[in-house]
């Protein structure tokens, strides 16, 4: 590889981990509280409220049918008011983070619905409030799963930064099309596939440890 190939690659990896960490940073902040409100207001949850639940529910369906190319592209003016650009590594952050937010708030909600609730109705017999049943009972108990998901979301923003890259977000992608696909060069092609691969591996094997250390199931 030489010495510019190399500073390409390594300039797209940077990328590429800033687009997913900052986006799925996003979607943890956000989303999870979305999950939260959707197990809270579900029938027979600890805040039920059907309307709620049915609105929420029905927006967040409608941003996860929406494929990412799709989105990325309908998002552009309200990117290019954001951030200033609809290009770029800070641009595609935008999308990413609203097409990660829905996804992993469903992901949150089914890991929060496997609590116990024999356990939740103790709690709410000792006179708890709402707030303390969910610090104290919902997201400890579903931590793992959480966790968990929030890695299956993270390889999922890997996968969507790289198809970013057809128009121009940077990255891993960009760095495929411009210069492996666009120019025929398979061997380029081939780098940033050992290169995606390594990426969620690695984030996979590191979660897998974490979310071992904080399941008290084991």
């Amino acid at each position: 590889m030489s010495p510019v190939m190399f500073d390409l690659l390594f300039n797209a990896v940077q990328e590429t981990l800033l687009m997913t960490a900052v986006s799925g940073l996003f979607s943890l902040v956000a989303g999870l509280p979305l999950g939260l409100i959707l197990v809270m207001s579900s029938p027979g949850g600890i805040a039920e409220n059907h309307w709620v639940n049915r609105s929420l529910g029905l927006v967040i369906n409608g941003f996860r049918s929406l494929p990412f190319i799709i989105l990325l592209v309908a998002l552009i003016p309200v990117t290019r008011f954001l951030v200033g650009t609809s290009l770029g590594t800070w641009a595609a952050i935008v999308p990413l983070s609203i097409t990660a937010t829905p996804y992993f708030a469903r992901v949150a909600e089914v890991s929060l619905r496997d609590v116990d609730r024999g356990l939740i109705d103790a709690v709410r017999a000792m006179g708890a409030s709402k707030l303390r049943i969910v610090w104290d009972v919902l997201i400890p108990e579903a931590l793992p799963g959480i966790l968990s998901g929030f890695i299956v979301t993270l390889v999922a923003l890997i996968g969507a930064s790289a198809m970013a890259g057809a128009i121009g977000a940077g990255g891993l992608g960009d760095l495929a099309i411009r210069y492996g696909y666009q120019r025929f060069e398979t061997v380029v092609m081939v780098e940033v596939i050992v290169v995606l691969i390594v990426i969620v591996c690695g984030i996979q094997w590191l979660g897998d440890r974490i979310v071992a250390r904080v399941d008290k199931r084991h």
